[in-house]
């Protein structure tokens, strides 16, 4: 560990002014969460095994990352909890939402998501109070107003709305139960330096709030790879700040209003600009990447880092450790990415056949081979592992571009990087058209020849049709992969053989997401598929639990 004390008659640099309210807000808020009093939630360390195993079981078939899997429990927990008690959105009143609010702790806890023996016992009623919120306007939001309003608001559209919700419900929990600090400070300190630096040419076609807003989104999608869930709820929390401690009467209004509050939300996540903003966020990132890292190592002494971060050579030093550290495990963690999305798209393959492919293919009077069925298989998770072990980890001169772009964030008496947005196109149209053109051909024969792969394995041809559509969620998943694994890299760089892949893979990747937001659209039934498949799992983890205190008290009465 470096020694602080040791250099601290360095010459001192002064701090751009997001650096010094970065330092300041996480102390603060470090000291505020420090010095509560508490009384732990306890639950039974051998139910909460065995709902761990199930948990992880879940992480592979599921295969999201560790920073969403307790946000995907929580909604996981509130679909279950709440989905028997709708009835066209209306509320059984014999709901107890401290209950509710009590058994989402501890189940968060069995699964492991939570420390055991950590979680205050008050936090049992501030889950309550944002339950009873939640609930409250799908209770009294004007469903039947807006059918009249709109013929196509029907049980699709609704129950789209009550998962939209609800994934706002469980990104509010979660930063109630493990409150973000660091990323929040971190998140604001970067778009409050992007937005200085960034211009949009002609001038001032946005309102400053918007600008802000949309470097906001860029930063939150670049910075933590949030997903929009979560963006949209602090987009939320921005545009109405009566949001968390919301009145009756704030509450009433906000339910009137509801469906244009999502409406306004979603256009500002889907602004034709905003990938522009993406790409400039995209190439400082790491920046703040490494600050976070630095926060992190100092999290118990916090008091430390701003005379660390006014040391300079001090600065540079732990900024060079936690870029190497992150290089080092960089490789294996794209590694474990791959071994674990391609184990999850066989997973997934070997679902889809049983339940799909063979059923249909039944139907149709059509038979699998045993090397069609292998090759039914082996394409897709090919595809896969090939297109994420081919991604590379930064060259050897990125680390100083690092460091000088870091010096330009943090220090006054720096060039001042300035990204222009042009929002007039210099390309020529003759040329958009071409290339346009070449990227929908590219598309079309990718798709025609992994087709006739799996045509001339002998793979039955509504299998066919399925398969095909599955490699492009394979691409989009592989590329979405492959941008996190920029977060060390301050400008991009691609080999011509990274542009030929880019060529085929991008329009399948595009038509994958595509595919991705449709599944999730019009899958109407996996609201209540996790009521049935998890409701008996968690009435028997409670079962052991209760028993387990049972033959606690029995033993405590034997003298």
């Amino acid at each position: 560990m470096i020694n602080t004390h040791a250099q601290k008659n360095e010459a001192t640099f002064r701090l751009q002014q997001a650096i010094e309210d970065l330092l300041n807000e996480y102390q603060n808020d470090l000291k505020q969460l420090r010095y509560k009093e508490i009384s732990p939630i306890n639950v039974d360390e051998i139910a909460s095994k065995m709902a761990k195993v199930y948990e992880r079981i879940r992480k592979i078939v599921d295969w999201k990352e560790e920073n969403v899997l307790r946000r995907s429990a929580i909604l996981r927990i509130l679909k279950r909890t709440l989905v028997h008690k709708l009835s066209n959105f209306q509320f059984n009143t014999d709901f107890d939402i401290n209950q509710g609010a009590e058994s989402l702790i501890r189940e968060l806890i069995r699964g492991g998501h939570l420390p055991n023996d950590t979680i205050p016992s008050y936090k049992i009623e501030e889950t309550a109070e944002i339950l009873h919120k939640y609930i409250y306007i799908l209770e009294h939001a004007p469903f039947e107003e807006m059918s009249v309003k709109n013929n196509k608001f029907l049980l699709k559209e609704k129950v789209n709305f009550f998962n939209w919700f609800l994934e706002l419900c469980s990104t509010e929990i979660e930063e109630c139960l493990v409150p973000p600090v660091l990323e929040n400070a971190l998140i604001k300190c970067m778009t409050v330096s992007m937005n200085a630096r960034i211009r949009i040419l002609p001038k001032d076609p946005l309102a400053p709030e918007q600008k802000k807003t949309l470097v906001y989104i860029a930063t939150c999608r670049t910075l933590y790879d949030l997903d929009d869930s979560i963006i949209a709820f602090n987009v939320l929390k921005h545009y109405y700040p009566g949001w968390i401690k919301a009145s009756p009467f704030y509450l009433e209004n906000i339910a009137k209003h509801i469906f244009t509050v999502k409406e306004g939300i979603e256009n500002g996540l889907s602004h034709p600009l905003s990938r522009k903003f993406f790409n400039i966020c995209e190439n400082t990132d790491t920046v703040f990447t490494l600050i976070g890292d630095i926060f992190e190592k100092y999290k118990s002494t916090p008091e430390q880092l701003k005379s660390i971060f006014i040391n300079k050579p001090l600065f540079k030093e732990l900024l060079i450790e936690s870029y190497q550290k992150r290089y080092k495990t960089l490789k294996t963690r794209l590694f474990r990415m791959a071994v674990l999305s391609t184990f999850s798209v066989v997973l997934a393959n070997i679902i889809t056949y049983f339940e799909v492919e063979l059923p249909i293919a039944f139907l149709l009077k059509e038979k699998f081979s045993l090397f069609a069925t292998i090759i039914d298989f082996l394409i897709p998770s090919s595809f896969m592992f090939l297109l994420v072990s081919l991604i590379r980890p930064p060259s050897a001169d990125n680390l100083y571009k690092v460091i000088a772009l870091s010096e330009r964030f943090v220090y006054y008496n720096q060039i001042k990087d300035i990204y222009e947005i042009k929002l007039k196109s210099k390309f020529n149209p003759i040329f958009r058209i071409i290339v346009s053109s070449l990227y929908t051909a590219a598309c079309l024969i990718m798709f025609w020849y992994i087709g006739l792969a799996f045509f001339l394995a002998g793979i039955p041809i509504s299998s066919v049709v399925l398969d095909t559509a599955t490699i492009g969620l394979n691409i989009f998943a592989a590329l979405v992969i492959r941008n996190k694994s920029r977060e060390l890299s301050v400008s991009e760089k691609s080999t011509v053989w990274e542009f030929i892949i880019d060529i085929f893979t991008t329009p399948l990747a595009e038509v994958g997401s595509w595919f991705a937001s449709k599944w999730k659209e019009y899958n109407i039934f996996s609201v209540f598929l996790n009521f049935f498949l998890e409701t008996p799992l968690v009435g028997f983890f409670e079962f052991i639990e209760e028993w387990r205190h049972f033959l606690k008290d029995k033993k405590a009465d034997i003298h």
